[in-house]
């Protein structure tokens, strides 16, 4: 459970830091956080993976995750448009790191 929760940690740093890495456009006081968001993200990601989480999932669901959450966020905060083809792209994407999961746990079964 531990390295999930340090996936979600790293996830959500990496979100942050590009949310901010978009507001540094206006205002150049963001960049501190984007460097600290990032430096985070990659840290807490590396935690992750020692705690035995297979690279491919991870960097999959961080990915994954990171993209879809910056878009739906990019379109809340910043008033980005979401357009139906790019929703359809992220829920392919979703169900991509969705089936990378699951095809890592029968992998793992059979070994």
């Amino acid at each position: 459970m531990k390295k999930w929760f340090l996936l979600a940690c790293a996830i959500a740093a990496e979100v942050v830091a590009t949310m901010a890495l978009r507001a540094s456009i206006d205002h150049s006081a963001w960049i501190a956080l984007v460097v600290a968001g990032y430096l985070a993200a990659f840290t807490v990601l590396a935690l992750a993976l020692r705690e035995h989480l297979p690279i491919g999932v991870a960097y999959g669901i961080w990915g994954a995750t990171g993209v879809a959450l910056t878009a739906v966020l990019g379109a809340a905060i910043f008033g980005e448009v979401l357009s139906p083809p790019a929703i359809a792209g992220l829920v392919l994407i979703i169900v991509g790191v969705v089936l990378v999961e699951t095809g890592s746990r029968h992998g793992e079964a059979a070994s």
